[in-house]
């Protein structure tokens, strides 16, 4: 069943809404045009299924969560982005840019104006708040178990998110509903477009995960089309502790030549890209013929210099990140990055979960990204 035949059963859970937090307008628009689309001329046809609501904030710092109309009865979806850092909020005259903790802090106040009356709630957190703390090690915080865990008392039924850090983190909430998806066929499907005359057949085309603990996501990718993985792991010095981790000494390559091939690494984020440039040198130096990167959320911390430099002198061709999280307009000018568009996906997402149908197949894309490359391998 498709989205659009599923809206006209009629057999949705609850009425469906969804709120925008800070950050997300534009995401959040394109993925209610989707819906609204697909319940068009059903029993649940709106004009829109975005709930008015906000958090202003005063100038001494403090917020308030406030929805505009009714929610009672309703199945409601949160979105959130806590990773916009473009986001500003006023603080004794200055202009403060949100952090996590602040979206974080938003986001509990909404479910509080909620006050209890929507029939269930869902977080669309595509980037996991704290997911990057997702271990202890000696005497650490566990932001993101704590944080799962402050969301299943207030409420909420479902986490819905992409590409998390780690999912065994939602061992701490095992009551709780928690939906770990992966945008593989998004990425492909925009890879294929940008580059239609990109071979991916065994002898041309291979997988490479940056690290160990990026091999499960390279190891679908390399698996579903049929190539051969390579890895890196890297060489770290114990002894010394930079910034709060033991520094990188050296990545070291594990597996075949790659001379001639197009390489694709995939790895959830580019933080400040460092790694991923140090890859892509080693992946040139040895005659690699392309070289893609894909994150889920692509941060560049550093700024985009480094990456502007890597593509002037040959090092990467592309490389491929979401809009699941904030984009700059700087970034999207870029003509070796590609946005990969991940709205409609969450729409299916959001679409089967109000109508209380299983998620399993949006959860593994297995049969469309076959489709897909048989597709495109037809078409030469």
């Amino acid at each position: 069943m498709d989205a659009e035949q599923l809206f006209h059963t009629g057999s949705h859970f609850a009425k469906l809404g969804l709120i925008a937090m800070k950050g997300t307008e534009s995401f959040s628009r394109k993925i209610d045009s989707y819906l609204v689309q697909w319940a068009a001329m059903g029993p649940e046809a709106r004009d829109t299924f975005i709930v008015d609501a906000e958090c202003p904030r005063f100038q001494s710092g403090d917020g308030k969560g406030l929805i505009k109309e009714s929610i009672r009865g309703m199945d409601l979806y949160i979105i959130i982005d806590v990773g916009n850092y473009s986001c500003t909020y006023p603080f004794f005259g200055n202009t403060n840019h949100m952090s996590p903790d602040d979206h974080f802090a938003d986001l509990k106040r909404i479910i509080q104006a909620a006050g209890g009356k929507a029939s269930s709630i869902t977080v669309i957190m595509p980037q996991l708040y704290g997911s990057r703390q997702h271990r202890r090690n000696s005497r650490e915080s566990l932001d993101c178990a704590v944080a799962l865990q402050e969301l299943q008392a207030m409420g909420v039924k479902n986490i819905v998110t992409f590409d998390t850090h780690d999912p065994r983190v939602q061992n701490a909430v095992p009551l709780m509903g928690f939906d770990n998806l992966m945008p593989h066929y998004q990425v492909l499907k925009t890879m294929f477009r940008n580059f239609p005359d990109i071979n991916t057949d065994k002898d041309s085309f291979m997988v490479v995960s940056p690290d160990e603990g990026a091999l499960n996501r390279n190891m679908y990718y390399s698996s579903v089309m049929g190539v051969n993985l390579g890895m890196f792991y890297k060489r770290r010095d114990y002894s010394r502790v930079v910034n709060g981790r033991n520094p990188i000494v050296a990545h070291e390559y594990l597996g075949e030549n790659v001379e001639g091939k197009n390489i694709l690494v995939a790895d959830d984020i580019i933080s400040s890209g460092e790694s991923m440039l140090d890859i892509a040198e080693y992946m040139k130096a040895h005659k690699a013929a392309r070289f893609f990167a894909t994150a889920t959320y692509v941060l560049f911390t550093n700024g985009l210099g480094q990456f502007d430099k890597a593509y002037e002198e040959g090092l990467i061709d592309g490389v491929f990140g979401t809009n699941m999280s904030y984009i700059s307009d700087e970034l999207r000018q870029r003509p070796w990055f590609f946005e990969v568009d991940c709205s409609k996906y969450t729409a299916y997402i959001i679409a089967a979960i109000n109508h209380d149908i299983s998620v399993s197949k949006l959860l593994d894309p297995h049969e469309k990204i076959k489709k897909l490359l048989e597709l495109y391998r037809q078409a030469g």
